[in-house]
């Protein structure tokens, strides 16, 4: 597995994954943003290639204010490429990017509290439950809210 930024090469494969129904239900709908992965300014943004194929897109926002520095991450990936420990490594190897190279101390990850098969890969990488943030993120249908789950990893925890 490997990170490399996002080219417009990748396009095509990214929002077809994310279009696929599993991340579409978690990311919303490709269609509300043409000009994805590329409309947010305050992301670093990657592809994850696994021999050479895409296999799913990993992003990360940063604070920058001394008193509060820390990077926060999010990912999805292609559906045919879950429950091999991909996400895993995936998850590890930014985490190592954001703590090493980046020199952040603190990361933090969201997941709706009932992505079970998220939050598995996220604590096998040394990330903890911090709290519920209820009503924290809107529904992909826009109807309502559902709760999140913040989680964060300090440099000593990464395994």
């Amino acid at each position: 597995m490997t990170l490399t930024p996002v080219t417009e090469a990748h396009v095509p494969d990214l929002r077809r994954i994310r279009g696929a129904a599993e991340v579409a239900a978690r990311w919303g709908s490709v269609e509300d943003s043409p000009t994805w992965p590329f409309d947010d300014p305050t992301t670093t943004c990657f592809t994850v290639l696994e021999g050479g194929v895409v296999r799913g897109f990993v992003q990360y926002g940063e604070e920058e204010d001394p008193m509060y520095r820390h990077a926060s991450v999010d990912l999805f990936l292609d559906p045919a490429a879950h429950g091999r420990g991909l996400g895993t490594d995936t998850v590890r190897t930014m985490a190592r990017h954001l703590l090493h190279d980046r020199g952040h101390h603190r990361l933090v990850i969201d997941p709706a509290v009932d992505n079970d098969a998220a939050i598995r890969c996220y604590k096998a990488v040394g990330f903890r439950e911090v709290g519920v943030m209820r009503g924290y993120e809107r529904d992909t249908d826009g109807e309502g809210w559902h709760d999140g789950l913040l989680m964060d990893l300090l440099a000593e925890d990464l395994t």
